[in-house]
């Protein structure tokens, strides 16, 4: 998004949009906003699938209808429901149409991403990818198949001979590839970020990964370390960065005992994540109810929901 004020972008978008704003209609940033919804994937569900066709001004800027932001949420419900985009459209107006064994696109992709990563082909891993970008908001994306990908990818590994090279083949891929899009973002936006750290003995987390796409994907600041700080530099990295709040995932058990020395004199929300809350949950649900500044989740698209009712992003 540029960086303009909303009143000097309607007053380069014409009255005609602004009278439109006056009657109620939306912008599709603000339907981006509202809905989770990018703007590239709202406009290519109207181009390829005619999903939500907005209305135009004579200039030809959409806008969106209340009507439209609840088909747009009636179409995340299925696509959550593991519904392919494109097969989206007949259920919208005949929900009872739906059977468990409508086809969708979820398995197919998993199984090209594999193949991809098995014959380490960087170009056909990344294109199907930001095919599947395009059409699909980022939760969507994360939960019907980069995690399952990632769980399938992790028990494939187990013992296998060229584990090791095709593991460092694509967690180097992943991180490329969001750090590419996360640094897009912060480009464009000027509030406090997010500070996420990978808390864990592992050189890349890929699931922290996940975590910072998805937050900044909601027009948040994030600012990622991908190995732990010391005991003291926690709370003067927040500090320097003016951050907003700070994300602490590891996938292994943690040293509880140096927590409470690792957090003292951090001025701001923290959230645990990974499989380490699993471990550690009674401990870990102990330590939250003494703290209301303390929270926790097991995986990315917990933690996004945790950040977002929190209010941090």
């Amino acid at each position: 998004m540029n960086e303009k004020t909303d009143s000097s972008a309607q007053e380069d978008l014409g009255a005609d949009f602004k009278k439109a704003l006056d009657e109620g209609w939306l912008p599709i940033r603000e339907v981006a906003r509202q809905t989770g919804v990018n703007a590239i994937t709202l406009r290519a569900w109207e181009r390829r699938y005619g999903l939500v066709v907005p209305q135009r001004t004579p200039k030809g800027h959409r806008l969106y209808s209340a009507e439209h932001v609840q088909r747009i949420l009636a179409i995340l419900t299925w696509l959550n429901r593991g519904v392919a985009v494109s097969q989206v459209k007949p259920l919208l107006d005949t929900p009872q149409a739906f059977s468990e064994t409508v086809e969708n696109d979820w398995q197919r992709l998993q199984q090209t991403l594999l193949a991809a990563v098995t014959a380490l082909n960087e170009r056909t891993l990344d294109d199907s990818v930001n095919q599947a970008m395009a059409l699909y908001p980022p939760r969507t994306l994360c939960e019907q198949l980069l995690m399952p990908l990632l769980s399938e990818l992790e028990q494939r590994w187990q013992g296998q001979f060229g584990a090791q090279m095709e593991r460092v083949f694509f967690l180097s891929w992943l991180r490329s590839k969001f750090g590419a899009r996360i640094y897009h973002n912060n480009r464009q936006l000027h509030a406090a970020p997010l500070l996420l750290i990978n808390h864990s003995d592992l050189p890349l987390e890929p699931q922290l990964w996940l975590c910072a796409w998805l937050i900044s994907s909601a027009d948040c600041p994030v600012q990622v370390f991908d190995w732990p700080l010391p005991a003291g530099e926690l709370a003067l990295t927040v500090e320097q960065l003016q951050a907003r709040g700070v994300l602490l995932y590891s996938s292994k058990a943690l040293q509880l005992a140096q927590l409470p020395k690792l957090l003292a004199n951090v001025g701001c929300p923290t959230l645990i994540a990974g499989p380490a809350v699993h471990i550690h949950h009674a401990e870990l649900s102990a330590r939250t109810a003494e703290s209301a500044d303390l929270f926790l989740a097991e995986d990315p698209l917990a933690a996004h929901q945790a950040l977002l009712e929190r209010g941090l992003i």
